[in-house]
């Protein structure tokens, strides 16, 4: 279990260890400070809380929160930076840290 976070939250991770696309929803979790609950998941025999958060595509990692599932870790990633804006570091670039469009490096190409 992660740190912090209140008890008023339910938070519930679903994942197999060798995912790094659980790990990057760990990683936030941890960065945040958010208490939650790792699930490890069987692939091969897949457990039916899985089944039910993500009954489409029956893939982790899933992230329930107060009842509601996420899944796909980019989405999770974004909802988590959403969710507890106030809590720790932001994860996703802001828009200042954005460059406009063709503000980058001058092209190499000469004609």
């Amino acid at each position: 279990m992660a740190r912090g976070g209140g008890e008023r939250e339910k938070v519930k991770l679903l994942g197999v260890w060798d995912s790094p696309f659980v790990n990057r929803v760990q990683i936030v979790l941890n960065l945040k400070g958010i208490c939650y609950e790792y699930v490890e998941e069987d692939l091969h025999n897949k457990g039916e809380l899985l089944l039910a958060s993500n009954p489409v595509h029956k893939k982790v990692p899933v992230l329930l929160h107060n009842g509601k599932a996420i899944p796909e870790s980019q989405v999770i990633v974004q909802y988590i930076d959403e969710a507890w804006s106030g809590t720790g570091p932001s994860v996703q670039p802001t828009r200042s840290s954005v460059p406009p469009p063709g503000s980058g490096p001058p092209s190499s190409t000469t004609r």
